[in-house]
């Protein structure tokens, strides 16, 4: 994504639910909500679920960008992440898993390295600015 680049997001209530939402994002809707133990219906990912969801899409689009880059026979990349806050930091943990046969180590470890440079760990990892309005 170019830095100049304005993504806009849109969010408003559908009444489904006490916290259901309908989100409409770059020619995308779909439905956010709480679980039920949170006090919503479950219809949709909670914004936990969908930060944790944007780090692990990037992360996989980022390996799959680095290999197509260099040529590298890299068949499949999957990501598997957890989220959860623990005294009050949040914390993610990434699984990563390249498959192909032909690559060698060397090429799996730079994947590796590589996904940790994915552009929304690093916006997560950096300064960020927020005005409410």
């Amino acid at each position: 994504m170019s830095e100049d680049k304005i993504i806009t997001a849109h969010i408003n209530e559908t009444g489904q639910s006490n916290y259901a939402v309908s989100i409409d994002v770059s020619g995308h809707i779909f439905t956010g909500d709480e679980p039920e133990g949170a006090g919503g219906k479950n219809l949709g990912p909670a914004p936990y679920d969908l930060l944790t969801a944007a780090l692990g899409e990037c992360t996989a689009m980022t390996v799959r960008w680095y290999a197509l880059q260099q040529k590298w026979p890299l068949e499949k990349v999957e990501v598997t992440l957890t989220f959860q806050k623990i005294d009050k930091v949040g914390v993610f943990k990434k699984h990563i898993s390249v498959q192909g046969d032909l690559l060698t180590e060397d090429q799996r470890k730079k994947l590796i390295e590589i996904a940790a440079k994915c552009p929304v760990q690093r916006t997560l990892e950096g300064k960020i600015e927020i005005t409410t309005v």
